[in-house]
């Protein structure tokens, strides 16, 4: 499970590489993020992509869950079924750990060709305002074959190819549950600190 990752653009860099408008005047969340914490996301508005700052974690039964693996479950298919409630969530690099809990490893993964790629999200409303959380998946066969599952073979979280980053925020459901799949392992490239 994908509990940290790091986004390093700023808005007028994040609207340029994703054709979206801030929403906000202020400076975006960036460097670090972890759960429970403002985040960037990517939305679509009126026609029109915006840049949005949400928390990350969607709160079920007051448990803010950050990663969705179940696309089956109700809770979750509200969401994918509506492309307003779907999001693009930026990102630099994430990071992984393996060993035993008191000596664990940080593993920080990241894609060589494009300085910012997008895990595919979806958002709600809440009491304390909007929420997001993003999609993880299973690996096809041996998850030691993949760069992510020999370090974490539980999940991945879904990568978007740029080419469907516009079907993700408005496709059919049965269409974007499909991009819930792993990343090819040679577009990442792993290291021991962050490489942003």
């Amino acid at each position: 499970m994908c509990n940290r990752y790091r986004q390093m653009k700023d808005k007028v860099q994040l609207g340029a590489l994703f054709n979206a408008r801030p929403l906000t005047q202020d400076a975006l969340p960036h460097g670090e993020l972890f759960p429970k914490r403002p985040a960037a996301v990517i939305r679509v508005e009126g026609g029109e992509r915006v840049i949005d700052v949400m928390t990350w974690g969607v709160p079920l039964q007051g448990k803010p869950i950050t990663n969705v693996r179940n696309l089956q479950s109700p809770f979750w298919r509200n969401m994918l079924a509506n492309p307003d409630r779907r999001c693009l969530v930026p990102v630099t690099s994430f990071c992984e750990w393996s060993g035993e809990k008191g000596s664990k490893s940080e593993h920080w993964f990241a894609m060589p060709s494009r300085d910012v790629f997008a895990f595919a999200g979806v958002w709600r409303p809440t009491e304390a305002g909007n929420a997001f959380a993003f999609l993880t998946c299973g690996y096809d066969g041996d998850p030691a074959a993949h760069v992510v599952g020999a370090i974490h073979p539980k999940a991945c979280p879904v990568i978007l190819h740029q080419e469907d980053e516009e079907s993700w925020l408005g496709g059919h459901v049965d269409e974007v549950c499909a991009l819930a799949t792993p990343l090819p392992s040679q577009l990442l490239k792993v290291s021991d600190a962050p490489p942003d």
